[in-house]
């Protein structure tokens, strides 16, 4: 085994042993304070199929849980879906929302919230417009003819924009009593509505993208070499790039529905697992989805706990994940770029 084998073996160790502990820190940590001793135990005694009951029982198991569970996958579906953009556009300022996904679902929500308030039906429409929205920034960029990556991303700009205009249109017809503050609280982000029927709704399309784009990661190696290279090796780049845009919009789409919108996962979270295993996308997305685990336990945690009333997710991930970006960059002298 060579150093940077056992370099990596110690990081994957590093990484998995790190996210078992913020997880179960998470689980005890919050305004209503548990014991760590006394999770241990409740946790012990679920999996050993023993009745329970209390209070402390029900914040673990009803609260916590799958609120921690959403965060674990929420926070792996972007930081892995912005890896794998940041590798198919060969650019390292490409995040999830690139082709309008984060848009389009803002906006099915949006409308959602204005016709029916939060309920199922607004995560379904979130969703369907999320999926929309790319199927639309795929069509127009061929337009000309074979789309390309630059007609794709100024497609994704474009719609991202009237989708933008959209949200501001409907923002300004609600009812500043009632639907407006909804719409504005959605659109920040946050986990407080997690529950075990989200984790439901959101559970299979986000593991279901997440393992497509982990078996296709050693193509997006491939697809670095340019499309004859590709060809030369058995692989169809455009088909190639066309199932990766679908499973990433489909991880993204879902991730928005149900938490709204959180900016700078999938911008920094891959930045900065790229410079703990390298460029190789066979280790990066891996090392993605667990870092990007990881970072959104952490900041969820410090929504719910930090002040009195619960923060915005969408804020914290801003305010960590920019100054974050900006020190990366620094150190880096911009050789990640």
């Amino acid at each position: 085994m060579t150093v940077k084998q056992k370099n990596l073996k110690v990081t994957w160790i590093a990484l998995l042993s790190l996210l078992a502990l913020t997880f179960f820190v998470s689980l005890f940590s919050g305004r209503y304070w548990i014991a760590p001793g006394e999770v241990g135990k409740i946790l012990i005694d679920r999996f050993r199929g023993l009745t329970q009951d209390g209070m402390d029982v029900s914040v673990v198991w009803g609260i916590r849980m799958p609120r921690t569970l959403l965060n674990v996958l929420v926070g792996s579906g972007l930081a892995i879906a912005g890896a794998a953009f940041q590798g198919l556009f060969q650019n390292p300022l490409v995040s999830p929302d690139v082709l309008g996904v984060s848009s389009g679902a803002a906006f099915g929500a949006v409308f959602g919230i204005l016709l029916a308030g939060i309920n199922n039906f607004t995560t379904a429409l979130a969703l369907v417009f999320g999926i929309v929205s790319v199927f639309i920034t795929y069509t127009l960029s061929k337009l000309r003819g074979e789309s390309t990556t630059l007609s794709i991303v100024l497609s994704g700009m474009i719609i991202s924009a009237v989708f933008s205009a959209l949200i501001s249109l409907i923002k300004y017809v609600a009812d500043p009593y009632d639907k407006l503050p909804a719409i504005t609280y959605w659109l920040m982000g946050s986990f407080a509505n997690a529950s075990y029927n989200n984790l439901k709704l959101v559970g299979v399309p986000i593991l279901l993208g997440i393992v497509i784009l982990l078996m296709l990661r050693w193509r997006i190696n491939i697809l670095s070499l340019g499309d004859e290279e590709a060809y030369s090796l058995g692989v169809n780049p455009v088909k190639t790039r066309l199932v990766i845009i679908i499973m990433a919009t489909l991880v993204t789409a879902s991730c928005v529905t149900v938490t709204g919108v959180i900016g700078w996962v999938g911008l920094v979270i891959p930045h900065i697992s790229r410079m703990l295993t390298g460029e190789d996308h066979q280790n990066l997305l891996p090392a993605s989805g667990i870092v990007g685990a990881i970072f959104m336990i952490i900041v969820d945690m410090i929504a719910r706990t930090a002040t009195a009333a619960e923060i915005p997710i969408g804020i914290l991930t801003a305010l960590v994940g920019a100054p974050f970006f900006a020190i990366l960059f620094k150190r880096s002298k911009g050789d990640w770029l």
